[in-house]
């Protein structure tokens, strides 16, 4: 019973991430809108290391490199990957939370559906980070 259950949810969590994935791309023409950073925060240009928090099956923690005042790079440098299903989430996860970052300028990104925790705690992460790239 235990096993069935672990499946079903496997594939209920593989699914929405299909859907997701499939709404996201099944549009023609993406309206994407250019959320700037606020005008008040300035952005030195180096690279910094996020701290480390916890995401309930491991740990994340981004490094952000800023150039010309503007985050245009966000690596992970921990996430969880010692469950495969983890490695499945988070495979997707972690480069949407990258492309919308980078977008939106801030560590204010939105939350993956089924990969909650890796996204507060990149959240968490990156706002660090940038803490310490604000002059």
């Amino acid at each position: 019973m235990k096993k069935y259950l672990i499946g079903l949810v496997t594939i209920a969590v593989i699914g929405g991430f299909y859907v997701l994935y499939k709404n996201q791309h099944a549009v023609s023409a993406p309206q994407t809108q250019s959320v700037s950073k606020s005008p008040s925060v300035v952005y030195k240009d180096g690279t910094y290391t996020g701290s480390v928090a916890n995401a309930f099956y491991g740990n994340v923690q981004v490094q952000t490199t800023i150039q010309g005042g503007s985050i245009t790079n966000v690596a992970f440098l921990q996430y969880p990957d010692t469950h495969s299903t983890s490695v499945q989430i988070n495979d997707q996860a972690m480069q949407y939370l990258q492309r919308e970052a980078i977008q939106a300028q801030s560590a204010s990104v939105n939350i993956v559906s089924g990969a909650t925790d890796t996204s507060e705690a990149f959240q968490q992460s990156l706002a660090s980070a940038l803490t310490q790239a604000q002059s």
